[in-house]
């Protein structure tokens, strides 16, 4: 082995020494820290009481800055109009009588002791809904050498806030939240928000809420029964809600069925199940209709969705009572009136021509002409009977009764005809309302769906 090896041996064997000379120490150096903090515990409540207010002057008012920061949203009842949050709340003050010389006991500054020993302000939440009594939590505090006290305590606080729902699922909610001393006023206690907001860091996300800020407020008010100030801090939560599950379950079902509906008027009269379409709309959108009632909350005035919904099966109501009179106009029988020259002249005139309503066989743009019907010929009856019989076969009176039998078979069939035609027209009639209403309803439709939707955007 060379010397740096024996030099090497020699510092491992005189450090392993050294560190066998302070291992005895370290308790004694740890014991002492420890009887230090007795000691000063021991000092600083020797004649302390946490029943008065810790200031020097009695007219000197005590600051309290308070800091909430919001770590959940436990729930939301809209029936009731309580939130419930889960909070974190810090205070500080100082206290003229918690103080000492950190050089005095070994470079102590602080000291962490339970909250129920040192003087504490009565802050409590004013818009509390809480029938029990408001319990302190049972957290330490910590007390620096310059008197400065600073309590964290965690809170589950339920307050009242009053909940609009006029637009839901699309409303956003503000919701106050508003502490202050309850016993003493601005004179003896003064209550300042730490910051322009509460903190947001620790927030765990809510599925139904989405949190927009929390702003801090100070106010200063004098309540009727006392004469002093009273200041209090107001944070103000701002929540939004989150209308994707509303949208996929409520509302596209409904705008769906409200774009099925004006379909009827498509339908042809033929096939029967005008009217049937109608009414099973009609029962689809009261099926959603009572689903929403469960889920909605209970408002003094009807939510947008809940608008929705009724100005929803009210055009289906009114578009199923106009398919039935048009069904009434289509099946009018040979009996029927002709149609009105007002109705020929604006309805299978211009109105037909703008709807693209045509005859087979007629281009767009173009309608048939209404064709006056014929008036049938009464028979010849200027010529009566012939007197008597006849027995010659190429007399002149066999040739007349022959025209007489061909003019009555002629104006029979004319008279078909003008009745068929009729019947032909009001069925055309109402086609081209079919088509003017299939245009009028699915529009509103349109429109109403496009209004509800653009409100989740």
């Amino acid at each position: 082995m060379g010397p740096g090896s024996h030099r090497l041996s020699l510092s491992i064997s005189v450090s392993s020494l050294g560190l066998l000379l302070l291992l005895p120490l370290l308790p004694e150096c740890f014991g002492a820290e420890g009887r230090l903090a007795h000691k000063l515990f021991r000092d600083l409540f020797a004649n302390y009481t946490s029943a008065l207010r810790p200031v020097a002057d009695t007219d000197q008012a005590l600051n309290v800055t308070l800091e909430v920061t919001l770590s959940q949203i436990i729930d939301m009842d809209e029936r009731n109009q309580v939130l419930t949050l889960y909070l974190w709340i810090r205070q500080e003050w100082t206290d003229a009588y918690l103080r000492w010389d950190p050089d005095a006991y070994g470079g102590l500054d602080a000291i962490r002791i339970p909250s129920s020993l040192v003087w504490r302000p009565d802050i409590i939440l004013y818009n509390k809904a809480d029938a029990q009594a408001p319990a302190s939590a049972s957290t330490n505090v910590v007390l620096r050498h310059d008197g400065a006290v600073r309590w964290d305590a965690p809170a589950i606080t339920r307050s009242s806030c009053r909940v609009d729902v006029s637009a839901f699922p699309f409303d956003a909610q503000r919701c106050g939240l508003t502490f202050g001393s309850w016993t003493h006023g601005g004179h003896q206690l003064d209550v300042q928000p730490r910051g322009a907001a509460a903190s947001l860091a620790d927030f765990v996300e809510n599925v139904e809420w989405r949190v927009l800020g929390m702003p801090a407020r100070r106010r200063v008010l004098t309540y009727g029964c006392c004469s002093e100030p009273y200041p209090d801090v107001t944070f103000t939560l701002l929540l939004r809600r989150r209308a994707a599950a509303y949208v996929c379950n409520l509302l596209l079902p409904c705008v769906l069925i409200s774009l099925l509906a004006p379909l009827a008027f498509h339908l042809p009269a033929d096939s029967g199940e005008k009217v049937s379409l109608g009414v099973t709309v009609l029962l689809a959108l009261t099926v959603f209709q009572l689903l929403l009632a469960e889920s909605m909350p209970p408002a003094e005035s009807v939510p947008l969705i809940g608008k929705y919904y009724m100005a929803t099966m009210t055009m289906v109501t009114f578009s199923t009572a106009l398919t039935i009179l048009i069904m009434n106009l289509h099946y009018c029988g040979p009996s029927a009136r002709p149609v009105p020259a007002w109705a020929r002249t604006l309805l299978l005139g211009r109105l037909a021509r703008g709807l693209c309503v045509r005859e087979r066989g007629e281009p767009c743009g173009q309608s048939r002409p209404p064709e006056s019907s014929p008036s049938p010929q009464p028979p010849d009856r200027e010529a009566g009977p012939p007197a008597g019989p006849c027995h010659e076969p190429r007399c002149l009176c066999h040739q007349e009764a022959l025209l007489r039998h061909v003019a009555t078979i002629t104006n029979t069939f004319h008279r078909h005809r003008a009745a068929q035609r009729c019947h032909e027209e009001w069925k055309r009639l109402a086609h081209v309302m079919d088509r003017f209403f299939l245009g009028i309803f699915f529009s509103m439709a349109l429109v109403m769906s496009l209004l509800v939707l653009v409100q989740a955007l």
